[in-house]
Order: structure tokens, then C-alpha cells, then sequence
């Protein structure tokens, strides 16, 4: 198990871990009003324009998905709805900071994320993606457990990560950095062969971490892209359990 592992998981049992009180943590608050008011918060079409890098890198990219969330959703008033994304979206926004990873976007009930430091297979990046993976998975009792707190639904999720070229993106309506690339697209697809608590990567990442001493990969039924042979998809685990 690698120290930055180790350091995470001991920062997951502490207090600070589902503490969102930071000042630097900028919160917007959406009134009724404003939400009754389209022109303020909705763009028209030619307010919307996206601009590309002029070229490609590759990198790591993750992708963490709630199981089950629509009926959880649908047995929930609508404070209780926010507390249960707010503690997911933060605590799991917390663990990719500590492995250098950056959260891209969420969408409704997914985090798509990504790891500068894994350009073009760097051994060090590669390395926070499967860490950072792996301490999700094993934060999922204790964020439970919070959840139970609070009188909220235990939680389970999926992981799912891959490595290959992107294409960076920006909006004009965010400053936030968006990735496009068959990545991308297949890191969200194989979600789904990871069951509840699992991180599974995708066959590109693993032929480029399958040297690295610290995690074991056992295939798992791979993702159907229509061809011949379904794409291969591997759990992971650390060596060390």
C-alpha cells in the first residue's frame, strides 16, 4: 500500500473529512425567485460556445456513479435529497484532491474526473488514478455511516477509470476545463461491470499499469462495443490487502 494511500485513508476517519466549512469552498445559493426567472440563469443558445485545445494528451480519466440513485431520489424530500448528493459529491471530491486528481464536472449523480499528473502515462500519475480509486471504494463504509448519521439511505456507488487521449475543452458560460475522447466516453460505459464498491478499470489502462508491484487486476465480464470481442474490464484491488 503506497504512504499517499495509507495518508488518505487515515484523513477519511478524521473529522475534517466531512467538514465542507471552508471559506475557500465557494457556495451559491439558488433562491426561488431566481429559479422562477429563466433569463437569469439560463443562457440563450448564442451565449453557449466551446473552444478546443489544438491538440491531444493522454490521461487518466474516473468516473464514480451512485447504485440505485432514481429510487433513492424518488424516497426523499427534497432537503434530505441535497444533504445525501451534498455529503457524496463532497467527500468523493475530497479523495480525488488528495491523489492530485480534478473533478471536471458532475453529472446529476456522477463525478467525471481526471489526473493532470498521468499526461502521457506518467508512472507517478498512473499510480493516484488506481489509489485514488481504491480509497473510494474502501471510504464507502465510513461515508455510510455518516449517511446513517443523518437518518439518509447507506450509499453504494461504482468506479470506473481508463487512460487515453483527450481533447481539452472550454465553454463560454465556465472557466472549468471539459475533456472530449474515446476515453471519456468509454470510462462511463464500463461503470456498470464494476458492482456496488468496486473500481474497475478499462484494458488501455490496464496495459499500462499491469507492471506496477502494489495492485492485483482480475478480469471481469467486459463492456459489448458491438464488435467481435467485448472490451476487457478489470477489477482492482491492492496486493496488500
Amino acid at each position: 500500500m503506497t504512504n499517499n494511500l495509507m495518508e488518505t485513508e487515515e484523513y477519511i476517519q478524521s473529522k475534517e473529512f466531512f467538514d465542507y466549512s471552508n471559506p475557500k469552498q465557494i457556495r451559491q445559493k439558488v433562491t426561488l425567485d431566481a429559479l422562477g426567472k429563466d433569463r437569469e440563469i439560463t443562457p440563450s443558445v448564442s451565449d453557449y460556445l466551446v473552444a478546443f485545445s489544438t491538440r491531444s494528451q493522454s490521461y487518466c480519466v474516473g468516473y464514480v456513479d451512485i447504485v440505485n440513485s432514481t429510487k433513492i431520489a424518488a424516497a426523499l424530500s427534497p432537503s434530505k435529497l441535497s444533504q445525501y448528493y451534498e455529503i457524496f459529491l463532497n467527500s468523493m471530491s475530497k479523495i480525488i484532491g488528495k491523489f492530485s486528481g480534478k473533478v471536471i464536472k458532475n453529472i446529476g449523480d456522477c463525478l467525471l474526473y481526471y489526473f493532470p499528473n498521468s499526461v502521457n502515462g506518467s508512472e507517478e500519475g498512473l499510480a493516484s488514478c488506481i489509489d485514488c480509486g481504491l480509497a473510494m471504494a474502501k471510504a464507502q463504509k465510513i461515508i455510510s455511516d455518516e449517511m446513517e448519521s443523518k437518518k439518509l439511505p447507506k450509499l453504494r456507488y461504482r468506479i470506473s477509470s481508463d487512460f487515453g487521449t483527450v481533447i481539452l475543452m472550454n465553454t463560454s458560460i465556465s472557466s472549468a476545463v471539459d475533456l472530449i475522447g474515446p476515453s471519456v466516453n468509454m470510462c462511463a460505459k464500463i461503470n456498470r461491470c464494476a458492482g456496488s464498491n468496486e473500481f474497475v478499470i478499462g484494458n488501455d489502462l490496464k496495459q499500462v499499469v499491469k507492471k506496477l508491484p502494489a495492485y492485483h487486476f482480475g478480469e471481469v465480464e467486459g463492456f459489448d462495443l458491438g464488435f467481435k470481442y467485448p472490451y476487457p474490464v478489470y477489477k482492482v484491488e491492492s496486493s496488500y490487502r
